[in-house]
């Protein structure tokens, strides 16, 4: 079972709304829309791929790697060194 499946439908909900955004900026390029509006919408659309990792963190953090943990030993630093690697990857992009 993964973190976020209690939110599962919430996750899902964001992602059809960033997936309405992209498709709101291709159409922006079809249309030749104004340079600026075209980057102001990418830019709202990072924010929210932004939101919806951090969402996905927390969930991880909450429950996979708190569980790993509880249960100690090799699994609660593989965990925490995934985790960490999580972060680091967000951090850079």
């Amino acid at each position: 079972m993964t973190g976020y499946t209690s939110h599962k439908e919430s996750i899902r909900k964001r992602l059809r709304r960033i997936e309405g955004q992209v498709r709101g900026l291709q159409r922006m390029v079809e249309e030749d829309a104004y340079c600026i509006d075209v980057l102001t919408q990418v830019s709202a659309t990072t924010a929210a791929l932004q939101s919806c990792s951090l969402a996905l963190l927390e969930e991880h953090l909450n429950c996979c790697v708190t569980e790993a943990l509880a249960r100690g030993g090799d699994e609660a630093k593989a965990k925490v060194d995934e985790a960490s690697r999580a972060i680091a990857r967000l951090v850079r992009a």
